[in-house]
């Protein structure tokens, strides 16, 4: 399968602490690929990485067959890397409409003069990007929230929101970072749907990071396990929480089998 990301030895220290160890994968087309590990194993700096936040010291790093390594995060955001946050990452006093408008910002053709004119190419673009969110405003069913200030949304919704806005920017791929921290379980079940929604009807490939386990190993066609840094295993979800190493380093010699097949049938 064609890759759309490769990543090889990426590293990544701040001072005599190394966040990633030679870190190498890649995603191919439509596979959502998961990154699991302990608090402070550098999943999150992997994403930091990727979205241009940190340049790493070695290793390169190729979206869609281009080097990536060096930009600034708006410019790999052109090049089609979108990302959610753990910590929900938006505008509270804005409507869901709105927010989702923003993910379409760099898509815009025209400049501020045609913009306030509103007439003519800037009108009919505004039309355009506005029917590109009504799509996914329905895609996550948020017609319900659509014209209120999200602030005032409950936290699982604000979630979906921040999906939406990365849809918005249609990416090449997209990374998700603990998109189901802090849901309760309905909320978790939603959000395990639509993740599965995209991968197949939109054919977005996604990297995930994240803690629940029996999502990771239920939604997730190969994951990489991280400790300290360094990659521990990678491979299709059965294979990894089989792993002794795995087990021992990320569960403290629990067996994820047990864990995970409870989560999910819960």
């Amino acid at each position: 399968m064609t890759a759309v990301l490769e990543v090889r030895d990426v590293s990544l220290r701040f001072g005599s602490v190394t966040a990633v160890d030679s870190v190498s994968f890649d995603v191919a087309e439509h596979e959502l690929f998961a990154v699991i590990g302990p608090n402070g194993a550098g999943k999150t700096s992997i994403f930091n990485v990727l979205s241009g936040v940190y340049r790493p010291q070695q290793g390169s790093v190729s979206l869609a067959g281009e080097s990536v390594l060096g930009l600034r995060p708006a410019q790999i955001a052109k090049r089609g890397l979108a990302r959610t946050f753990q910590n929900i990452e938006l505008f509270a006093n804005l409507t869901v409409v709105d927010n989702l408008m923003l993910g379409r910002h760099q898509h815009v053709r025209y400049g501020p003069l045609a913009a306030i004119a509103w007439l003519g190419r800037a009108r009919a673009e505004e039309l355009r990007h506005r029917a590109v969110v009504e799509e996914i405003i329905d895609f996550l069913g948020l017609a319900a929230w659509r014209m209120l200030p999200v602030g005032m949304l409950p936290y699982g919704v604000q979630k979906r929101v921040e999906l939406g806005r990365a849809l918005a920017m249609e990416p090449r791929l997209l990374l998700l970072d603990e998109p189901v921290a802090g849901m309760n379980l309905e909320e978790t079940e939603d959000m395990a749907r639509f993740i599965n929604d995209i991968r197949a009807e939109l054919k977005i490939p996604m990297i995930m990071v994240e803690h629940d386990m029996g999502l990771v190993m239920d939604l997730a066609d190969r994951v990489m396990v991280l400790d300290f840094g360094k990659p521990i295993t990678t491979g299709v979800p059965a294979d990894v929480q089989r792993n002794p190493d795995v087990v021992a380093a990320y569960l403290g010699g629990a067996v994820i089998e047990e864990a995970t097949s409870e989560e999910v049938s819960s």
